[in-house]
């Protein structure tokens, strides 16, 4: 069963999506998951893209899921959390982002019921592993017209430069201070994000390794003025989505 991004229509342009609903709608959810036991289901595995807290949440309030795996908030779990309902247990997991690593969820199943599992967190190390020749072709193909300018060198970093958490990491302070540089501002402002590449001290940035960070919410900045009174409450707006102890008013909101 597929759960997409709950809050899709405000994390992205509303008129993407002009003709669909999105939510967390535990009711709908129990009735999918009874109706595919009904149809002969013995295995229920939901792919999401809520996150990890909400899934936890909706996990304690559905009856009848096995698995869930998910997404959006790319936490890297080297094990389930086992979350008790009504129905019994559920398995609710996360493998991280941008292909880091692969979940592997094996579920002894005999007799109609679920006897045991075992889950793995593998890590992938993609330059151990042969590529697909046929994909590797076809992404050179698309990729040759801007190959030049990706490969373009940029600087050479003097520190780790990682986007893991939250809260800001080194990636984040140099994007920031960019801004401010660039746009003579203040302050600046920018998500804590969970993704793109990680570079080692002595790494090349080039104009790729900036594109990973930088090419879904950069290519517009704005330069405004605000008063003290309303920073403090963009940034206690944010808190609410990214902290509120009920993780279904969680929408993301990185800091």
């Amino acid at each position: 069963i597929g759960q997409a991004f709950p809050y899709t229509p405000i994390a992205n342009p509303r008129w993407m999506v002009p003709d669909w609903t999105f939510g967390i709608r535990d009711d709908h959810m129990q009735k999918m998951v009874d109706e595919v036991r009904a149809k002969g289901a013995k295995v229920v595995v939901v792919l999401s893209h809520n996150g990890m807290d909400v899934d936890i949440k909706m996990a304690s309030r559905v009856r009848g899921i096995d698995a869930i795996l998910g997404g959006h908030t790319h936490d890297g779990m080297p094990a389930p959390t086992i979350v008790k309902n009504g129905g019994g247990q559920t398995l609710v997991t996360n493998a991280g982002s941008n292909g880091k690593f692969l979940g592997v969820l094996d579920f002894d199943v005999r007799d109609g019921n679920i006897q045991g599992y075992q889950y793995r967190l593998l890590p992938v190390f993609s330059n151990l592993l042969p590529a697909d020749a046929e994909m590797a072709a076809y992404i050179e193909k698309v990729r040759a017209p801007y190959k030049a300018k990706l490969e373009e060198k940029l600087a050479v970093t003097e520190g780790l430069l990682y986007r893991r958490g939250n809260f800001n990491g080194s990636w984040d302070q140099l994007i920031l201070d960019a801004l401010m540089e660039v746009k003579g501002a203040d302050a600046a402002f920018s998500p804590g994000v969970r993704w793109g590449t990680s570079l080692l001290p002595g790494d090349v940035i080039t104009y790729e390794r900036m594109m990973d960070q930088m090419a879904m919410t950069y290519p517009a900045t704005t330069l405004n003025e605000f008063a003290g009174a309303q920073i403090k409450e963009i940034m206690e707006d944010v808190a609410d989505n990214l902290f509120n102890p009920d993780p279904y008013y969680q929408h993301g909101g990185d800091m």
